[in-house]
């Protein structure tokens, strides 16, 4: 695996480093050695996934708090417009965000530090979102800021997206909200 950073300190892209021949190829998606080398948290104890059945599905902005999760987004089928905002108000980039296209067909995935804001919408149908996570998932902690916030400049591809009305009807980001 390769770790490459982004523009936002600690959010990390992950390259594959497949192992090709007249079959296809093999590739590890995560080694908590390896991560833990370049910086990662580790280690990750839950996986999940997220099937959206059509493409504009968005999800996020989301966060959690008080518990800091880290995370691993990837694209295991379809292609998602994933978008990443940094809360952390000790950060170089507090309030700037990134955004990148994660596919089925690079398999590459983004590392999401405890205090970034991420979210994706779904560039196609059936898109499925795998998720690694360092902490175990908690509904209390879960937070979120509204996706289409002016404070972070986003462009999304679909302004019309299919949306749940919670993720809709997140507040606008309160700076005196922010993480350190």
């Amino acid at each position: 695996m390769q770790f490459l950073q982004t523009t936002i300190p600690g959010v990390i892209r992950i390259e594959l480093e497949p192992k090709a021949d007249a079959r296809g190829y093999f590739a590890r998606t995560w080694c908590d050695r390896e991560a833990a080398a370049a910086g990662l948290r580790t280690p990750m104890v839950q996986h999940s996934i997220a099937f959206n059945a059509v493409k504009g599905t968005l999800r996020g902005l989301h966060y959690q708090v008080p518990l800091l999760q880290a995370r691993v987004m990837r694209c295991i089928a379809g292609a998602a417009f994933v978008a990443a905002v940094d809360l952390r108000r000790s950060s170089p980039t507090y309030l700037q965000a990134l955004s990148l296209v994660l596919d089925a067909v690079q398999h590459s995935a983004l590392y999401i530090p405890p205090g970034v804001a991420a979210g994706y919408q779904t560039l196609a149908d059936q898109t499925v979102i795998a998720y690694l996570m360092a902490e175990f998932y908690d509904p209390h902690t879960e937070r979120g800021v509204r996706w289409n916030d002016p404070a972070f400049g986003i462009t999304w591809p679909d302004a019309q997206p299919t949306i749940l009305a919670r993720d809709a009807q997140y507040p606008d980001f309160d700076p005196d909200g922010a993480l350190e």
